[in-house]
């Protein structure tokens, strides 16, 4: 820790969540990065100065590793400017794009080239950008990865939209040999196609009939196919949106084994269950499905071992035409779930009812996320780290409007649902976010 003068910002705070656990302490930010940690009482002083209430709590800003913001080319679905509304409003500091569901997909230079166009000016927080990895674009990945790329999603099946097809199982062992050359990751959506292609189809309002489309064998198949490769290619991978709590035996084992391999899990899978989704409740559809009440225990039990990594919202939303409310059939309505403004409070408020400590959630949502992707300034309250802070209000609770979320269409799963944990004030590189004035910034890579 050290001290200073002339700050741009001090944060004063009876209890911040930092690398040396709840401390009392000032924090002095300068240039957007924190410069100073000092104990709470020693009276570092700034042009704005913001004293905590006692019941407020400072965290650092959650990394949203899997946000579709789908824009461009179906914005009506989602946007740069309210997805990132959506996030400053949940104490979300900063999110990595997918690359699909806009148009064109980020499959190449060129086209992160548009879509960062079409982000610049838009953004409430910091956005970075993955690459996709589909048949045909091999050859861009190393030009992607240049251009500032986190890694690579790919899907092992149909991903729901034509513009981004599946690759095999052949052809992930192909890329796996090419991003491991200049040390890429791939992300992988872990689905075996030939499974899902056998179990019943899902039509109707039965959410039974729906969770058996998309077995857990499909998911447990998937990350056997992908944990192989890795071993045979020594390539970086991570799984993302873990739902099969049957494939965590095999991810302990390849995490011994010395595979780099990690793996995610989310909000909607540690909060909600299949027992609880009524018939009809198109709002609950995601791919893969949200499982039984026994499924979650054992998620968090992963998540406490370390075999799951970290936690992302997956928000993928849709318009509320799509997502069929009204027609209530999980055969025909799209699977997504948007959640990047409730995530913290959705996670925080199970955690809490198992006896989680908020720096343990704050662990999962920040700093665990940045430090897999390469984000070398985000997820903590440290020295040299970007000012990217939370007021929060651990014992605040408030029932969920869809209607009152920032996101562009008022769909979530969590519509109606009690929640604890409010967001008091978010700051992106030390400036407060007043949802008037976008300065989000946009990220790279290997240089933030």
């Amino acid at each position: 820790m050290t001290g200073g003068a002339g700050f741009d910002l001090v944060v004063r705070a009876a209890r911040a969540v930092t690398p040396d656990g709840m401390i009392a302490c000032e924090v002095g930010v300068r240039g957007g990065r924190i410069a100073a940690v000092e104990a709470l009482g020693s009276g570092l002083s700034a042009a704005t100065v913001v004293e905590l209430a006692d019941d407020e709590t400072l965290l650092p800003g959650v990394v949203d590793a899997h946000v579709h913001v789908n824009e461009p080319g179906r914005t009506d679905w989602e946007g740069f400017r309210t997805a990132t509304l959506a996030a400053a409003a949940g104490g979300v500091t900063t999110i990595v794009d997918m690359p699909l569901n806009c148009i064109p997909s980020t499959v190449t230079a060129e086209a992160l080239e548009f879509k960062q166009l079409v982000a610049t000016g838009q953004t409430f927080v910091d956005v970075g950008f993955w690459g996709g990895a589909v048949p045909g674009n091999r050859t861009h990945l190393r030009a992607l990865q240049e251009a500032g790329v986190f890694g690579f999603k790919c899907f092992l099946l149909d991903s729901g939209v034509p513009e981004f097809p599946p690759l095999t199982t052949e052809l992930l062992e192909d890329y796996l040999t090419t991003i491991g050359a200049f040390d890429g990751l791939m992300i992988v959506h872990a689905e075996d196609a030939e499974t899902i292609a056998h179990a019943p189809q899902p039509h109707g309002s039965r959410y039974a009939d729906f969770l058996g489309s998309r077995p857990r064998e499909a998911e447990n198949l998937a990350i056997a196919a992908v944990i192989e490769r890795a071993r045979r290619t020594g390539a970086r991978v991570h799984i993302l949106h873990l739902s099969s709590s049957d494939a965590l035996p095999m991810l302990r084992a390849a995490k011994r084994d010395g595979i780099d391999i990690t793996a995610e899990t989310c909000p909607h899978y540690l909060a909600l269950v299949a027992q609880d989704v009524p018939n009809g409740g198109t709002a609950y559809k995601c791919c893969p499905p949200i499982r039984e009440a026994s499924n979650r225990d054992l998620l968090w039990d992963a998540l406490a071992d370390g075999t799951i990594d970290y936690i992302a919202s997956d928000h993928s939303p849709s318009t509320v035409e799509l997502k069929d409310l009204a027609g209530g059939d999980f055969g025909t309505a799209w699977g997504g779930i948007a959640s990047v403004q409730l995530q913290l409070a959705v996670v925080w408020t199970e955690a809490r009812r198992r006896g989680i400590a908020l720096e343990q959630v704050s662990q999962w949502l920040s700093a665990a996320p940045a430090s897999r992707i390469g984000l070398r300034h985000k997820g903590k309250i440290a020295l040299g780290y970007d000012a990217d802070l939370v007021v929060f209000a651990a014992d605040e609770e408030f029932t969920v409007d869809a209607r009152k979320l920032h996101h562009k269409n008022p769909v979530t799963a969590y519509d109606g649902k009690n929640v604890t944990g409010g967001v008091h004030a978010t700051f992106v590189r030390g400036v407060r976010v007043d949802f008037e004035h976008p300065r989000g910034r946009l990220l790279q890579h290997g240089t933030d």
